[in-house]
This record gives C-alpha cells, structure tokens and sequence, in this order.
C-alpha cells in the first residue's frame, strides 16, 4: 500500500504551562472542518491520575476528545510516565527508556490511518528525554512543520527568539505561532505581539485571550491553506 501523506505538524511552546494542549485541541477543532479524520498525539507523557481505575494524563484525554476518531493508546500516547517532572526524570524512575525511532514510527502508522496528525511535544523544544536527546530531537526525527504556541509573559520574547534559533537549528520550518495571553497582569501585550509578528517570520495563527476555563473549541484557528486542502 502506497504512503499517505497526511497533513501533520508538532506543536511547542515556550515554555511548560503556555498552552500548548490548548492550542493542538484548537488544531484538531480546525482541521476537523476540512477532514474527516482527524487525531492527536502526544508522544511522551509525564505525569499520571487514574481515571476510573486507569493511570491517564489530561493531556492525553484532551488530545482524545478533540480528535475525530480513536486510535490503539500505543499510537497516540507511545511513552506514559507517572511522575509529573521532566521526561527524563520521570522515564528514568519508571525504569523505562524513550525511544524516539519507536515513536517516529508510530507517527508513521498515524498518518497512514488519519487526514490529519497534531503532535504536541512535552515542555519547550529542549525538553531533555534522555541524558543525551532532548525534544529537539525527537522533532528533527519527525521532519514536521513546527507550531510555536508563546505565553505572553514577562521574557517570552527572549524565550520565543531562542525557541526559533533551535528549530532553525534543527532544519525545521516555523509553520505559525500562537499568541496565549497567559497572564493577563502583564503589560504591552500587543507591543510584544507586533515585535515577535516582525521577528518569527510566520504568521500569526491565533491570539488567545486569557481565559479562567480555557476551551479549545472557542479558539480561532487561521490554518496555512495547504492544511484546509482536501487530500488526494
């Protein structure tokens, strides 16, 4: 059977905690509009709570909910660990090692069963998933446009230029960022926004004001063209 070649692309962030589960639901919800089948996938997942009597990551059942259809949890969610610290840690604690070919093929069989693939990477882009690879790596391996999701806070602009110089780094093209009003005390947030709208380089895919409950399916997404084209 011949590759399909799904649209799909692998969202970071910043920083941990400036949305980026939030943003690749709002992924899902948007490509949804233009394929049928549509999934995410988060491939390392540190930090676990039982969820009627299963060990499950929010992060996860989110990705899950958003998607149009269910996959084996081994596609979609390759490396679940318990401990809610850095990947490294938590994969050297549960005595487990992450294997990043292993994941790349997992993708692999997502994309032959879906129209569309979101992966969300865990933390910034240099998460460490091993002594010796870092999340960096594991996007590399992808070869996936990237979706940068910014927290706008207090020295994001110096976190979102450093994120940029290292998927550059990596050979990998910026797809579009997204702007997440994560905290709303912060001042000149629009000044911030037009400086990183002339420094990235991509466009803006969505500005996200601050919200208490957050909701993906509220969020506007302005997808790249090629990603609303029906796939041949």
């Amino acid at each position: 059977m011949a590759e399909r070649h799904a649209i799909s692309c692998f969202v970071t962030g910043t920083d941990t905690g400036v949305g980026k589960t939030l943003v690749s639901a709002a992924l899902l919800h948007a490509l949804a509009q233009h394929h049928a089948r549509v999934v995410g996938m988060k491939p390392v997942a540190a930090g676990t709570t039982l969820v009627q009597g299963i060990e499950a990551n929010d992060d996860v059942l989110a990705l899950r909910a958003a998607s149009t259809f269910s996959v084996p949890p081994a596609l979609d969610n390759p490396v679940l660990l318990p401990d809610a610290v850095s990947p490294h840690i938590a994969a050297a604690r549960a005595g487990l090692r992450i294997d990043i070919a292993h994941i790349v093929a997992c993708h692999r069989q997502l994309a032959q069963l879906a129209d569309a693939v979101v992966v969300e990477g865990a933390g910034g882009f240099l998460v460490p998933l091993s002594p010796l690879e870092t999340g960096a790596d594991l996007a590399q391996a992808l070869g996936l446009p990237v979706v940068l999701v910014v927290g706008l806070r207090l020295g994001c602009l110096n976190h979102a230029l450093l994120t940029l110089e290292a998927i550059r780094a990596r050979g990998l093209s910026l797809a579009g960022w997204v702007a997440n009003h994560v905290d709303p005390a912060m001042l000149a947030q629009d000044d911030n926004i037009d400086f990183l709208q002339r420094r990235l380089g991509a466009p803006l895919l969505a500005n996200v004001a601050h919200q208490n409950a957050p909701d993906a399916r509220t969020l506007t997404i302005k997808l790249p063209p090629t990603w609303q084209q029906t796939l041949r």
